[in-house]
C-alpha cells in the first residue's frame, strides 16, 4: 500500500499546484488532475470568476479536458485528484463520466456531496480522502480570510 500512497501524494501535489494557480487568479483555490496509467490526462482549476460561470468548477473542467484527450466520455480507468471534496453537481458529472477513482484532500462540510447523499457517485467509483488534507484546507482558509 505504501507505493499507492506515494502515487496519491505525487498527484495531489500536482492538484495543489492547480489550486495555487486558481488562488493567484482570484478563483476559489480548488485544483484537479485526471490520471490514467501514471499519465496526467488533464489539469484544471476553478474558472467560475473568469468565465462568469457557476458550473466551471475544477472537476468539470478536468472531466471535459480528460474526455477530449481520450476521445471518449467514460473515465472508468482514471483517477481524479481534487483538493476539495466534490459538490453535488460535480459528483453527478463524475457519476456520468464513470470515474474509476476519486482522491480528495479536504472535506467540504458545507457543500460536499456527502452531505446530501453518499451514493451520488457511480457504484464502482472508489473514493479516498484526506491526502494532504491540511495543505488543501489551509489554502482555502487563507483565500477566504483574504475575502472577509
Amino acid at each position: 500500500m505504501q507505493a499507492m500512497e506515494s502515487i496519491d501524494e505525487k498527484y495531489m501535489r500536482e492538484a495543489l499546484k492547480e489550486a495555487q494557480q486558481a488562488f493567484n487568479e482570484g478563483e476559489i483555490p480548488v485544483g484537479a488532475i485526471v490520471v490514467n496509467k501514471d499519465k496526467i490526462l488533464a489539469r484544471a482549476h476553478n474558472f467560475t470568476q473568469r468565465l462568469n460561470d457557476p458550473t466551471a468548477h475544477a472537476e468539470m473542467q478536468a472531466i471535459t479536458s480528460a474526455t477530449h484527450t481520450i476521445g471518449g466520455k467514460y473515465l472508468s480507468d482514471c483517477t481524479l485528484y481534487i483538493t476539495l471534496e466534490p459538490c453535488v453537481m460535480c459528483a453527478g458529472a463524475l457519476f456520468w463520466a464513470q470515474i474509476g477513482r476519486i482522491v480528495y484532500g479536504a472535506s467540504d462540510p458545507k457543500r460536499g456531496y456527502k452531505l446530501v447523499e453518499k451514493n451520488l457517485l457511480h457504484p464502482k467509483t472508489i473514493v479516498e480522502s484526506g491526502v494532504f488534507e491540511k495543505e488543501c484546507a489551509a489554502l482555502l482558509s487563507t483565500f477566504f480570510k483574504g475575502k472577509r
